[in-house]
This record gives C-alpha cells, structure tokens and sequence, in this order.
C-alpha cells in the first residue's frame, strides 16, 4: 500500500466508517499519553509500566486500522 494511497484510504475510513474512527481516536489518546510519559524525566515504576502497556496497546490498534484498511482496498479494487 503505497503511503499516500494509505493516507487517502485512511481519510476516508476516518469519515465513512464508525469502527476505524475510533480506532484512530484511541490511537490518538495512546499517543498523546505516551508523549506525556515521555516528557517525564523520572518516571515511577507504575508510569514506566503505564508505557510499556500503552505501546502495546497502540501497537495492537495499529495493526487492526491496517487490517481494516487492506479490507477496504482490497474491495475496492474488486469493484475498479
């Protein structure tokens, strides 16, 4: 999946489809907290294992997005 056919597909999931937008939703809040986590400078041990969590969680997120999106391209080019 080439990275702007991947942005496209992505916008219009965003738009078109309740699932993957809040997929995306969640991705973002990972991401804004993670950020956070990362900008501490000692973290405690339940923030350092808040981020271990998190990453995976993103990670988990990001691959269901990307299942989602080869589903849709891959409709898609069974329709052109």
């Amino acid at each position: 999946m080439e990275l702007t056919n991947a942005d496209s597909i992505k916008d219009e999931l965003i738009a078109s489809d309740p699932e993957f937008r809040e997929l995306a939703r969640e991705h973002g809040r990972y991401e804004q907290r993670l950020s956070e986590l990362s900008s501490l400078t000692y973290p405690s041990d339940e923030e350092q294992l808040e981020e271990i969590t998190l990453k995976k969680k993103k990670l988990a997120v990001k691959d269901q997005m990307h299942d989602i999106m080869l589903r849709h391209q891959r409709a898609g080019s069974v329709t052109h």
